[in-house]
């Protein structure tokens, strides 16, 4: 495959870009932040921008010294920030509070079925008993291997692999080998059975990433990278081929073009090597064109539950600026700066 052409400057300009606006905007101790974040954290070690970090860490000081709010599953997406500026600046109090995210982990978070963590968020309202969302797999299950790995704790590490198997377990269609938003253990159903876009990001970046945190002669290894060669595969005959995009509802083209998950899955795409880059290098000018000059990443779909049918999905909002939109266009510039530099044999 030919090497991917890009221009690094603009790259850098637009990881600029976002970043500055991302500390411009107004979050609270969960996953939007979470998300942010960790695209701000991958930022800094793909240019080595000190003060990306130094964002960070004044954000981070600052609401520390409130101490944690109630935790959620979704909310434990803050410790991969938290990690990140551990691995930096070696101070202990970004490792201690890291770890009380992963006992939460460890001993209060809701499970079903096999050890499967049960969707939570920061809300007495809205409880989804015994459901599984591929969102998950972001903000906890990758959050146990980094912390397991970089602690030496088998029992996290294990734990983040549990959650990768339980996910695919009743997420992946064994036919399409896409990922569904969610499954009901009580209704045994996959609800609106959707493939959604940012599901499928969600899914397929972080899988690629456990792979760099997991020995190849382990069997999970084997398990994880199969389950996501397969949804590779399946994703990039479904891109749009005009834009290089996916749209929101990964099986219907009429459904609008959506950059947080098309953001995750270039991500995934990119760290194949260079099997995929005339689909890499198509996505290129349509990721940086829907970056505004003052860094708002655009058609970044608002927050979005398992919607009741395909028309809930195509109905969700994409006109406002939003944190999981910044993080994951963050990865994917990051990966992209990364991919350019590496030496395929």
């Amino acid at each position: 495959m030919p090497a991917l052409v890009f221009d690094e400057n603009s790259v850098l300009e637009a990881i600029d870009a976002v970043v500055s606006k991302t500390f411009q905007m107004d979050f609270n101790w969960d996953w939007p932040a979470g998300v942010a974040f960790y695209g701000v954290a991958e930022a800094y070690e793909a240019t080595g921008k000190v003060e990306y970090l130094d964002l960070l860490k004044s954000w981070m000081d600052e609401r520390l010294e409130d101490g944690l709010p109630k935790l959620s599953v979704n909310g434990v997406s803050m410790g991969h920030a938290l990690l990140s500026l551990y691995t930096a600046t070696n101070e202990q109090k970004y490792l201690d509070t890291a770890l009380q995210l992963a006992e939460f982990l460890q001993q209060d978070a809701e499970r079903f079925g096999d050890g499967i963590l049960q969707h939570t968020v920061n809300s007495t309202t809205y409880i989804f008993h015994e459901q599984a969302w591929v969102d998950t797999m972001m903000m906890a299950g990758l959050f146990l291997l980094r912390i397991g790995k970089l602690t030496g704790n088998i029992d996290y590490f294990n734990d983040g692999l549990r959650q990768y198997h339980g996910h695919e377990d009743v997420l992946q269609d064994p036919l399409t080998d896409l990922y569904y938003h969610g499954w009901d253990n009580i209704e045994r159903s996959h609800m609106s059975g959707v493939f959604w876009a940012r599901g499928n990001g969600w899914a397929a970046l972080t899988m690629a990433k456990a792979l760099e945190l997991i020995e190849v002669t382990h069997p999970s290894f084997m398990i994880i990278d199969g389950s996501l060669r397969d949804q590779l595969s399946a994703l990039a005959r479904l891109q749009d081929e005009n834009s290089g995009l996916w749209h929101t509802v990964l099986t219907d083209s009429s459904s609008y073009l959506e950059v947080s998950g098309s953001c995750g899955i270039l991500a995934a795409l990119l760290t194949r090597g260079s099997l995929y880059n005339k689909y890499t290098q198509k996505a290129i000018p349509s990721i940086l064109e829907r970056i505004t000059e003052e860094g708002k990443v655009m058609n970044v779909s608002a927050g979005t539950a398992v919607m009741d049918d395909t028309s809930g999905y195509k109905a969700v909002p994409f006109k406002r600026i939003h944190g999981w939109g910044q993080g994951l266009a963050l990865v994917y510039l990051s990966q992209l700066l990364k991919s350019s530099k590496r030496v395929y044999a």
